[in-house]
């Protein structure tokens, strides 16, 4: 067993900026899509998903035990909550535009709501627990108990002047070579002008489905929808053997508290064998098995291909201001991402 030093990963580095990642780029061309066939598919898991919406809604209403409180019953059943709380996310319009539409369709659907009744779906702690069940439930769906996964981060704009994409590029750059002297330091100068301009997302995505098993979003930074999203990981029971991370998570600490799973990143350009035993088992891989191991890292590419699917239909900004408001719309919209890829496979 060949011995490897700290200066390795930084020759590595090198190597892989001047010359691997051309080779690789050459040897794994891009697939051309067949848009044909792509939009055929495309409709077809659109169609799924809105078939699958009410029964799915029922189920996860099914589990839930509601005991009876004083005062006026809501005017809406759960599922009527749940329901339109889920178009209104996929319709993408203001509280008050969406109930002005629904006003339209009232004499169909029976249904006759205020803005402020939309607005206060954000927060009803019965709508959320539903959400909550039908995000397991989907996953049970696909029977996903293991995975080999992808994570990544993205923001949405809270503002319709602002792009995250273009604004956050730049200081995440930053932050992945030079995590002690951003963040914490830029959040304490500019936190509450942040704060009002973006969400912060994170997805762990499921490789093999499509489907993301985990999320979590933050008005605070990305590495705490990070954090939340892991939470809502483990307290779903499934297990991750593998999971390809962008570099801003390429540490010891962050490694070692994902366990047994194994964790592909590429290596800061300060970074050295310091560590756990799974990190320097990790640079080695990387310094003594780098294509291979780039073929796994590259998989990350599945991640931003499903943030620009969410966009594109779900839209890239939120409506709503309240924090928790936010946070739920968010995890609507990971619902939704869901459902429109049940029928991928």
């Amino acid at each position: 067993m060949s011995r490897i030093v700290s200066g390795d990963i930084k020759d590595k580095l090198h190597e892989l900026d001047s010359i691997l990642s051309k080779k690789y780029v050459l040897e794994h061309p891009k697939k051309e899509r067949d848009w044909r066939t792509y939009e055929q598919e495309f409709a077809q898991r659109i169609k799924m998903a809105m078939e699958d919406l009410d029964p799915l809604i029922n189920e996860a209403v099914s589990m839930i035990r509601i005991v009876p409180r004083a005062g006026h019953p809501h005017s809406l059943t759960l599922e009527q909550r749940v329901k339109l709380l889920m178009i209104k996310q996929l319709v993408g319009e203001s509280n008050r535009m969406f109930a002005n539409m629904l006003a339209i369709f009232s004499m169909l659907s029976g249904i006759d709501v205020s803005y402020k009744t939309i607005e206060r779906l954000y927060s009803d702690e019965e709508v959320i627990i539903a959400v909550h069940n039908l995000h397991v439930l989907i996953l049970g769906k696909k029977d996903i108990t293991n995975s080999s996964a992808t994570g990544d981060g993205t923001g949405y704009s809270l503002t319709v002047k602002k792009n995250y994409e273009s604004y956050a590029q730049k200081l995440k750059d930053l932050a992945k070579e030079n995590p002690k002297t951003t963040g914490e330091k830029d959040g304490k100068k500019s936190k509450s002008h942040k704060k009002r301009l973006f969400a912060y997302s994170f997805a762990i995505m499921d490789l093999k489905s499509r489907m993301y098993i985990a999320f979590g979003s933050s008005m605070k930074s990305e590495r705490s929808a990070y954090d939340r999203a892991m939470d809502l990981l483990s307290s779903i029971g499934i297990e991750m053997d593998s999971i390809r991370l962008d570099r801003y998570y390429s540490s010891p600490s962050y490694m070692d508290k994902l366990g047994e799973t194994k964790v592909f990143v590429i290596p800061k350009k300060n970074s050295t064998l310091n560590g756990s035993l799974k990190w320097k088992k990790t640079m080695k891989d990387f310094i003594e098995n780098t294509m291979p191991y780039l073929e796994q890292y590259h998989q990350r590419s599945n991640s931003e291909s499903g943030f620009a699917a969410d966009k594109k239909m779900l839209g890239w900004n939120v409506a709503q201001r309240r924090d928790d408001r936010i946070d739920n719309a968010l995890f609507c919209t990971g619902v939704w991402h869901n459902l429109f890829n049940m029928g991928r496979f």
